[in-house]
């Protein structure tokens, strides 16, 4: 109930809407009566999940968009976020999403591949944050919530390109947290382990047994698990937020003890290689 109470009426942008923890977010804020725009790349799965916000909707007044936008770009992701917040009369939270992941190893990664993942990683959080801000400063304050990984805490093999992309949305996160929040504006990032979305599928597919590895047998997250953390925390105003019982202690290891973790870390991927033909 509480949930409820402090997200009905919350003006909310979801960056990287259309699928996965974003559809999963602008959902469960529709359910909890928020106003909601979505943002990301494809203009048809937009449009869909556009008509199950509707559908979701608790309350004939709340108000919903999907404008299609690549956060990459600067110009662009300023004219989308303008878009939103004249659909939904201002904003006053922010959820930067938006990500794309690889896994390969370092030599098999090609130089444009890595400007890419930095692009949309980190740079499609600042365009995105840089816009906003504007927008939450007029509403009196609000939220902005970065979507990190537990990559951003942990730094493992076959993620030479992914890992310091999300290293830099966690440094980026605390020096927002620190500089906005005597404007009332609270910053906080997520830590999500694997979580079974498209974009994990997608990963999948390039991933090294050493990577596979290093996951282990643990449990996927599903995407809605990982939203209703996420807003639990937000709404605690908890600067970081870690979804999962086993993310949080590997965030702990990486924190406390990170020698005893880079022994594990070196001990599977040394298993690893020997298993492979």
């Amino acid at each position: 109930m509480e949930l409820a109470a402090r997200l009905r009426g919350r003006r909310a942008l979801v960056t990287g809407g259309s699928s996965g923890i974003g559809r999963a977010l602008a959902l469960a804020l529709a359910r909890r009566g928020a106003h909601v725009a979505i943002l990301a790349r494809g203009a048809a799965a937009l449009a869909a999940v556009r008509d199950e916000l509707v559908a979701a909707a608790t309350d004939p007044a709340q108000r919903f968009a999907a404008l299609p936008c690549d956060v990459a770009d600067a110009a662009a992701a300023a004219r989308a976020v303008d878009g939103a917040a004249e659909a939904l009369g201002g904003l006053d939270f922010v959820v930067n999403n938006a990500g794309v992941a690889l896994a390969q190893r370092f030599e098999d990664t090609e130089l444009d591949a890595f400007r890419r993942v930095l692009d949309v990683n980190f740079h499609g959080t600042v365009h995105v944050t840089r816009a906003a801000l504007p927008h939450l400063r007029r509403a009196g304050g609000g939220d902005v919530c970065n979507v990190s990984s537990l990559a951003g805490l942990l730094a493992i093999y076959g993620y030479a390109a992914y890992a310091p992309s999300k290293f830099a949305v966690t440094a980026f996160s605390e020096v927002l947290r620190q500089e906005l929040r005597p404007h009332g504006i609270r910053v906080s990032v997520c830590f999500p382990p694997d979580v079974d979305t498209p974009m994990l599928a997608a990963e999948d597919r390039t991933k090294p047994a050493e990577t596979r590895a290093l996951a282990g047998n643990a449990a996927l997250l599903s995407a809605e698990s990982v939203a209703e953390t996420l807003l639990a925390g937000v709404v605690r105003g908890r600067a970081w937020i870690i979804p999962g019982r086993s993310a949080r202690l590997l965030a702990w290891g990486a924190r406390m003890a990170p020698g005893l973790v880079r022994r594990i870390v070196d001990r599977e991927i040394a298993r690893a290689a020997r298993s492979q033909p």
